[in-house]
């Protein structure tokens, strides 16, 4: 798949991640390491896990040190075992150390939502439901973290508010019902863009497929609520089912017959996994 692409944006967080942890500089690091001292580092795996994030890792070392030899061992998608080597380092000393911080903070969290990604994907085995992310992100980190969820397996919904219409709850009960809201938008948006509706209820389902919607959400439907709308669909929108979804019920949903299946635990609730640097011998070059 295609690397993390280092943008204005993502470059503007790694200097922001910079600036908040070294501060006015490394007192400790400037005071114990020579400038001139130079050393190799490894970066472990201390647990299975996805890698992703390595290129962002590299561009945080190389802000300070733009000469560090960075070799990674693994790609982005790649699994380490417990005990694996993930990169190998060689540069200014003071650069590794001051640095290791930040790389490992990227590289942990992104890591961590890919190997979730990878645990709820696998569990789909080789249904034609699609897992899809949401919104459900840090903020400031949304790019990174939509990339890690790929890396792991499984897709993303949209980016942000700017680029699909879904037309949640709120807007329904803001516009006075699903009817209204659609014949609101489709007067503003191109003739190519869908139309997605949350629907609680089969009536609301029956409204959303009156007015012809492209896909329907159903949302915190129990399992024979969701059988029972996607009977009623029949394939004449895509069904998505958001809300409630955990790991144990992923392949019932599945079996359900729905499209795609939105899971906001692939980037909220995914923990960083355990990543360390290890600096070895001082090297000479």
């Amino acid at each position: 798949m295609r690397g993390l692409v280092m943008t204005a944006g993502v470059r503007r967080l790694v200097d922001l991640a910079l600036e908040e942890d070294i501060g006015s500089g490394d007192i400790t690091t400037d005071a114990l390491v020579a400038s001139e001292a130079r050393a190799r580092a490894v970066i472990v795996a201390k647990e299975p896990l996805v890698v992703a994030g390595l290129d962002l890792a590299r561009y945080v070392f190389q802000r300070l040190d733009p000469d560090l030899r960075f070799e990674p061992t693994l790609s982005d998608g790649d699994a380490a075992a417990k005990g694996m080597d993930v990169v190998v380092l060689n540069g200014r000393q003071a650069a590794l150390l001051t640095a290791e911080r930040t790389a490992l903070n990227f590289l942990q969290r992104l890591s961590g939502i890919a190997t979730q990604a990878r645990a709820y994907s696998a569990l789909l085995g080789k249904s034609a439901t699609r897992l899809v992310d949401t919104r459900k992100t840090t903020p400031g980190w949304r790019v990174l973290e939509k990339y890690a969820v790929r890396v792991g397996g499984a897709a993303n919904h949209r980016m942000g508010l700017f680029d699909g219409v879904l037309i949640k709850d709120n807007h329904i009960a803001a516009s006075g019902g699903i009817t209204a809201a659609v014949t609101r938008i489709r007067a503003t948006v191109s003739h190519l863009t869908k139309i997605e509706v949350e629907a609680a209820t089969l009536d609301q389902v029956r409204e959303a497929l009156a007015v012809g919607v492209e896909v329907i959400m159903l949302d915190n439907m129990d399992l024979p609520a969701i059988e029972a709308a996607t009977a009623l669909i029949a394939g004449r929108a895509l069904v998505e089912v958001s809300g409630g979804v955990t790991a144990q019920n992923l392949k019932a949903l599945a079996a359900a017959g729905v499209d795609l299946i939105s899971v906001g635990a692939l980037t909220h609730s995914a923990r960083a996994v355990d990543l360390s640097m290890n600096i070895g011998e001082r090297v000479k070059f």
